[in-house]
């Protein structure tokens, strides 16, 4: 049973890998693959900011909030990652002290 699992666990994680790896892609499916990324992080990024407790809150009290703006400014600026890291932790942990 556990080797069933690991197999069928294991499976779609490395027959793509195997299969493509070798194969050269169309330019168009490549462009449309380079979206993915973005849009998952995104997708996390709004669920996580916008609806930190399971339900949508837009209002002042959400903490979350107040930290996208600044780290989003610093995001769109540098369009360093490492940065912008940087400036949610920072913005969070500020947030945190002087109103959490």
């Amino acid at each position: 049973m556990i080797l069933g699992v690991a197999v069928v666990s294991m499976a779609p994680r490395i027959l793509p890998v195997a299969f493509f790896s070798r194969r050269e892609m169309p330019p168009l499916l490549k462009k449309w693959l380079s979206f993915v990324a973005p849009a998952v992080l995104g997708a996390l990024t709004a669920v996580s900011v916008l609806a930190p407790a399971g339900k949508i809150e837009l209002t002042g009290s959400n903490l979350y909030l107040w930290a996208f703006f600044p780290t989003l400014a610093v995001g769109l600026k540098s369009k360093n990652i490492f940065l912008t890291l940087l400036s949610g932790i920072v913005s969070m942990a500020l947030i945190y002290h002087f109103i959490g």
